[in-house]
């Protein structure tokens, strides 16, 4: 263990802490815009500061670029240190008893290829959260393993921080919108970034949590003790054969109970469809210009020609990518029944009373 008193080391690593301290703050704040990247890149500084102040601490400032004549590379005036990827390569040529594992490095790199793409380029979504949620928690533990490894436990910093709370729902319409959102263009690079970069791991890093967090949340009905900690986290690599397999069973018990059908656009309707229910529901038809007179009213999909095919209320409807058209959705085909049992609308009329935009929420 490397022991720190006041200096430039020590002030080093409470900069990273306090980085590790900001970045998780970001990620469980509710309402944050861009926390998954402000997260990733707050923690890519983190994790830098987190080297600087060990190679500060055991080689002084080696850890600096320097020119052929032997003086330090500056930047705007201040000496260049090593980026994350030559503080690894350093670190793990140096340190021969505390080596970062393979996997730890996989999700390290994994997270400096994300950093340049999203550095300069930000989205609005949820997207990130879900695709990335077991890497980004792995990135916060393995931080803090590395740290309390080199400098003790007295930086430990798990104490500070708490569980964050959940929502009972799953925020099933914030994921609609994130899943709609990893449909568009603008993701399709970081999408098949992070699908090549999994892609390429073995099983054994993949499946190592120090790579990547993968949690299974079950609440516990009951407890034979009751001063049971609400929440326990089991450590997947302590864990026996038998314990693990146990395990494996209740996983594959709920994976049986959620996944009902293993098709895309499960339950989309196509207008036609629409139209169908629609009749069965109310026993009055409508045709297919009154479908395209409704959703231009109610703005629930973009126009044929629009270049932004996205912008649909996910609601009601969303766009197929591979067939270039819309499908729509069981809630869609309920508010036409609703506009025609509760507010007049039928064949006849809806052509008549389509033709300014009209407000969803005075149907509803």
């Amino acid at each position: 263990m490397i022991v720190l008193r006041q200096g430039k080391a020590k002030t080093i690593l409470e900069s990273s802490i306090n980085s590790a301290f900001t970045a998780v703050e970001t990620y469980n704040r509710p309402r944050t815009q861009f926390k998954v990247e402000n997260y990733i890149i707050l923690m890519i500084i983190a994790w830098t500061k987190l080297f600087h102040a060990y190679f500060q601490a055991t080689i002084g400032e080696r850890y600096f670029y320097k020119e052929k004549n032997g003086r330090f590379k500056r930047v705007d005036g201040e000496k260049k240190a090593w980026e994350l990827n030559e503080c690894i390569k350093n670190y793990q040529k140096n340190e021969k008893e505390r080596k970062l594992s393979e996997s730890t490095i996989a999700n390290l790199k994994f997270f400096i290829g994300i950093r340049n793409k999203i550095e300069h380029r930000f989205w609005d979504s949820s997207a990130l959260d879900i695709l990335l949620f077991g890497e980004c928690q792995s990135l916060l533990y393995n931080y803090e393993n590395v740290v309390v490894n080199l400098f003790g436990e007295d930086y430990a910093i798990n104490t500070s921080l708490a569980y964050a709370l959940q929502f009972s729902h799953l925020r099933a319409n914030e994921q609609l919108v994130a899943q709609r959102e990893l449909l568009s263009k603008d993701m399709q690079d970081i999408k098949k970034y992070i699908d090549k970069y999994r892609s390429d791991l073995s099983d054994e890093i993949y499946n190592s949590q120090e790579y990547s967090v993968k949690l299974l949340q079950i609440p516990k009905v009951s407890n034979t003790n009751r001063s049971d900690l609400s929440i326990e986290f089991v450590n997947w690599n302590a864990l026996n054969d038998e314990d693990r397999e146990n395990y494996n069973k209740v996983a594959a018990l709920i994976k049986d109970k959620i996944v009902k059908q293993n098709v895309s656009n499960a339950n989309m309707l196509r207008p036609i469809d629409v139209r169908t229910a629609v009749k069965a529901r109310t026993n009055q038809e409508i045709n297919q210009s009154n479908h395209t007179d409704l959703w231009k009213a109610f703005g629930v999909r973009p126009a044929v020609n629009s270049d932004a095919k996205f912008d649909t209320i996910a609601k009601y409807c969303i766009y197929d990518e591979p067939h270039n058209d819309y499908l729509y959705t069981a809630e869609w085909v309920g508010f036409i029944v609703g506009l025609i049992q509760k507010h007049g609308f039928n064949k006849d009329n809806i052509h008549s009373k389509c033709r300014g935009r009209l407000r969803i929420e005075d149907y509803i």
